[in-house]
């Protein structure tokens, strides 16, 4: 007697973020991870890494694994190959990004606005006193990428990727009410990355319509992909659009648990190789006789 077991449609595009998902507390990508994600590709499976990491600052990651790939970065508003070929750009506008500037004042010192270039002034801020230590060490490691404009729409001589919103997780959520009663919601999308642990959250700003999620399917749909076919790997807010838009989500095991409780496939978290986890879990169903 024959058995099929066909749980899904096989997977063709596999979609993971970098931080708190690849990467494990360490900041490392595992053993592991790494053979899992490297098995997936000798299959057949498109591997793209989507962060919120800006491009140059996640190409040191991609590369680890070894084959060629793109990178989404910016939470969705770059899409481009480890080779620097571009595919899709999406920015904030200028004067978006003034009027942004205007209505976030008092978190003028939390402000961090990146540009899609790869010199001084990728990364633009007033100064660094107000913010938190976690956020300083990652501006330290950008140094030769860092311009300090006073004041800060200075440097909008050209449409920026995004403004970002950097602090503790209650000065945060302070900034949230306010972009959220701001009236720009027309105009913009906001995103969240928090790590309770750290007391770290990024409010992160871009072009209406921006995130992973509207980035991955548009690569998804370029490459002829079905969403019942693409898989994807996350652990965070940001990560929210992209978990719903792919047929076969997971949410790692370190996630908070609002996000766990969605309903995705949780995977076990990234100190536990995670990523391994969920690539066995998509791929080992097989026909069975």
């Amino acid at each position: 007697m024959v058995k099929l077991f066909v749980v899904r449609p096989p997977i063709r595009l596999l979609a993971a973020d970098i931080d708190g998902t690849l990467l494990n507390p360490e900041f490392q990508i595992s053993r592991t991870d790494l053979a899992a994600l490297r098995r997936a590709h000798s299959e057949g499976v498109e591997i793209i890494l989507v962060t919120g990491r800006r491009h140059m600052f996640a190409l040191p990651i991609a590369q680890q694994l070894g084959f060629d790939l793109w990178l989404i970065s910016s939470n969705g508003a770059i899409t481009r190959s480890l080779s620097g070929e571009a595919f899709h750009r999406d920015m904030l506008p200028a004067e978006t990004c003034r009027k942004l500037c205007t209505t976030m004042r008092e978190f003028r010192g939390n402000t961090v606005l990146t540009f899609d270039i790869e010199d001084k002034g990728a990364v633009v801020l007033e100064h660094m006193r107000d913010l938190s230590e976690s956020i300083q060490r990652w501006l330290e490691k950008n140094l030769q990428y860092i311009d300090f404009v006073i004041p800060l729409e200075n440097s909008l001589t050209t449409d920026p990727v995004q403004a970002m919103f950097c602090g503790r997780i209650a000065r945060m959520q302070e900034a949230l009410k306010i972009l959220a009663e701001s009236g720009l919601e027309n105009d913009i999308t906001v995103l969240r990355t928090e790590y309770p642990e750290r007391d770290l959250s990024i409010v992160d700003v871009l072009n209406q319509g921006c995130s992973k999620g509207h980035a991955l399917k548009r690569w998804a749909d370029y490459r002829g992909i079905a969403r019942e076919q693409v898989m994807a790997i996350g652990d965070n807010y940001n990560d929210i659009e992209m978990l719903a838009f792919a047929g076969q989500p997971f949410i790692m095991g370190n996630a908070s648990e609002e996000l766990r409780s969605r309903g995705w496939a949780v995977t076990a978290s990234n100190d536990q190789n995670g990523v391994a986890a969920a690539i066995e879990q998509a791929l080992g169903a097989r026909l069975e006789v």
